[in-house]
């Protein structure tokens, strides 16, 4: 078994473990914010944006790990953020001064990720990751946030 596997399985079941106490969904989702980011080296900003569910296709901040952002509320479409949320898939961007729609939230950000999360096929939320590194994303990273996100959304969201 690999590094990334072993290092992928303890961060599931640590998940598992966050999302099977009686915590409240702010405090799940804070957990693994907090997780994630002490974790893995590369994740310098870690956290959740969920759909207002007065406005279908905008997004709120929620939980989230590391330095303050102006962005609070993202309309579906605007930026990595909204984009994902729009075309319902996960966005992989290695280097974010190449994107057009990009919304700095820190002149730092180099690269991002952003997972949307589903329930009853409609796009609930999205985990989103920044990193200060060029480049740092893996199929790893990929995997091991759609897998916490498929998890939210059976069990938290």
């Amino acid at each position: 078994m690999s590094e990334q596997t072993k290092q992928f399985e303890k961060i599931r079941q640590e998940v598992d473990n966050i999302t099977g106490q009686s915590l409240s969904k702010k405090e799940i989702l804070q957990k693994i914010c907090d997780l994630l980011h002490s974790r893995i080296s590369h994740y310098n900003w870690v956290g959740f944006y969920l759909t207002d569910p007065e406005k279908k296709d905008e997004l709120v901040l929620g939980p989230f790990t590391g330095d303050p952002t102006e962005h609070t509320r993202i309309t579906f479409g605007q930026g990595i953020c909204g984009q994902a949320a729009e075309r319902r898939e996960t966005f992989v961007v290695q280097d974010v001064s190449l994107e057009t729609n990009y919304l700095a939230c820190s002149p730092f950000v180099k690269s991002e990720i952003v997972i949307p999360i589903f329930k009853k096929g409609n796009v609930v939320g999205e985990l989103d990751i920044d990193s200060h590194q060029l480049s740092p994303f893996t199929q790893f990273d990929q995997d091991l946030l759609e897998c916490i996100c498929a998890k939210l959304s059976t069990d938290v969201l």
